[in-house]
């Protein structure tokens, strides 16, 4: 039976299904490497980088907390990103995994201003009404 193993000391190629799931599910460009070996870049739909560390993903795995930032140097220089560590069952760090930050470009107060309305108007259409 197919399995996946995470561990401080995966290749690129054993973390790639893991970020190619956390891009499609986004669709956003994606980073991840393990612990102890560089990893892997993924935008539009392809690998564009199976060897690739950046400074916040570095970070994560020193510091093991999420990082919202926007990096000064690697490839995504002035980009938000957010990077979140990924532990194991004791809570150390094995990998780090990245996306770029489209949350923090986005006036959520515009956004979701309307939240409560859109919902209203759905609710009323479905015949509940509050």
């Amino acid at each position: 039976m197919p399995e996946l193993c995470l561990s401080a000391d995966s290749k690129s190629e054993d973390i790639l299904p893991i970020a190619k799931m956390v891009h499609e599910l986004f669709s956003l460009p994606v980073t991840m490497r393990s612990k102890n070996k560089r990893g892997v870049r993924l935008e539009k739909g392809k690998v564009v980088d199976n060897d690739y560390t950046g400074p916040v993903l570095e970070e994560v795995l020193i510091k093991n907390r999420v990082i919202h930032t926007i990096p000064d140097r690697g490839a995504y220089k002035g980009i938000p990103v957010v990077v979140a560590p990924i532990q194991d069952s004791e809570g150390n760090p094995v990998a780090a995994v990245g996306i770029v930050d489209v949350v923090c470009t986005i006036d959520l107060a515009s956004v979701f201003g309307n939240y409560p309305q859109i919902v209203r108007q759905v609710e009323e259409k479905k015949g509940k009404k509050f």
